[in-house]
């Protein structure tokens, strides 16, 4: 079971690595290609926007319950590599890399939430440890194409979109490969629509949804304006000489070690009390966050972005335990598929709304309104709290 876990997390880890291959490399394409500089936003949503209709496809056919999960994700990963390959291409107008990211966007449905299927086919017990396994290898790929800009400065920007659409190649065909279908997978015989909906009389799992929600509203605009955060600071203070694709790559790694972590400490702790109090420390970045952006001290900047990276993804795989436990077994794929579909719904109104606001607002306390999807994740658990037991030491 083990070396399936590890095939699982570095096919993860591969595929997802198209995430935020765009973002990586933007200011070389706005350069080159002569964008506007707000299009940082708009290729992120669009992406989100993609992996939403994605997952709603995905959710409403049934999909990972019907068909094998492995051939799934093997399947999405040649895909969305190849739409990310497409960006190469000489001549490649604002309109065509919008529908590519769309299209990778799209795809990514059948690799981040059929990863996680695939995993809880396979381990029902130490589900949350698995899941902090996992999510924290989606956490590496979304980092990596920072890592990777880094790695190939000075070369053309094409060379990020080379390598990762070779790794989601590589990660699909280790699972079709060596991941079969998992011993607890319980095969959907046909479409079941109220499924989609059903799901949410039960009331712990709509709790740890709406705590998801909560949490996906700070989480991809945090990631998404980590590079401008540091770009904005160096701008403001000329000597600080920060490396940008270096640092924004390890902020968001960073939270790939707190999701292994955290998911061991929720099997001591509670799933859903250390999903809590993550939740809550991430708040507090978020309203402590003027404080630090254009603090003086270069050094006082990055500890708290590391901690608020560490912090920001650590409850994901936690919010999604808390979901697969409490979901139906014969539509457990379709459950943790509409989840998220929402989930990144909601990350496209905050990205954009950030977007908005930086030209409004002064910078300093832009980043303070992602504060308001915690707040209301949190209010909605602490009012399930003493109706709710799963979660606690479960997992």
């Amino acid at each position: 079971m083990k070396s399936i876990l590890a095939k699982i997390v570095v096919s993860q880890f591969f595929c997802t690595s198209l995430w935020f291959a765009g973002n990586a490399i933007m200011p070389d394409i706005i350069q080159q290609l002569h964008f506007e500089a707000g299009s940082l936003a708009h290729l992120t949503s669009v992406v989100q926007f993609g992996f939403i209709l994605g997952t709603l496809v995905f959710a409403l056919f049934m999909i990972s319950d019907r068909i094998s999960p492995s051939r799934v994700f093997f399947i999405s990963s040649l895909i969305a590599g190849g739409c990310n390959l497409a960006i190469t291409l000489d001549g490649i107008q604002f309109a065509s890399l919008v529908t590519l990211r769309f299209f990778t966007g799209f795809f990514l449905a059948g690799i981040y939430p059929i990863g996680m299927k695939i995993a809880s086919d396979y381990f029902q017990k130490g589900l949350g440890k698995s899941l902090g396994f996992l999510v924290g290898a989606l956490v590496l790929g979304t980092a990596f194409p920072h890592l990777l800009k880094w790695l190939t400065m000075g070369l053309p920007w094409k060379y990020v979109l080379f390598s990762t659409s070779a790794l989601s190649a590589i990660g699909g065909t280790i699972i079709l490969l060596f991941v079969p279908d998992g011993p607890y997978r319980k095969a959907g015989q046909q479409i079941k629509l109220a499924a989609f909906f059903k799901v949410f009389r039960n009331r712990e799992f709509r709790a740890a949804a709406l705590g998801y929600f909560g949490h996906m509203w700070e989480l991809y605009a945090f990631w998404a304006f980590v590079p401008v955060i540091l770009r904005t600071y160096k701008e403001h203070y000329p000597g600080s000489a920060l490396n940008i694709p270096f640092y924004s790559f390890l902020i968001i790694a960073s939270g790939g070690i707190a999701c292994a972590v955290t998911g061991w400490l929720s099997q001591r702790w509670g799933t859903k009390r250390m999903a809590m109090l993550l939740l809550f420390l991430s708040c507090i970045c978020c309203l402590l966050s003027p404080l630090f952006l254009f603090n003086p001290s270069v050094v006082a900047l990055l500890v708290f972005l590391f901690f608020w990276g560490l912090v920001v993804i650590a409850d994901s795989p936690l919010f999604s335990t808390l979901v697969a436990q409490n979901a139906p077994g014969e539509s457990r794929g379709t459950s943790l598929t509409m989840v998220t579909c929402i989930g990144f719904a909601i990350t496209i109104v905050s990205i954009e709304l950030m977007s908005v606001l930086l030209d409004r607002v002064n910078t300093q306390f832009v980043y303070m309104a992602l504060a308001i999807g915690p707040v209301l994740g949190l209010l909605a658990l602490l009012g399930k709290r003493g109706k709710a037991k799963a979660g606690r030491g479960e997992s």
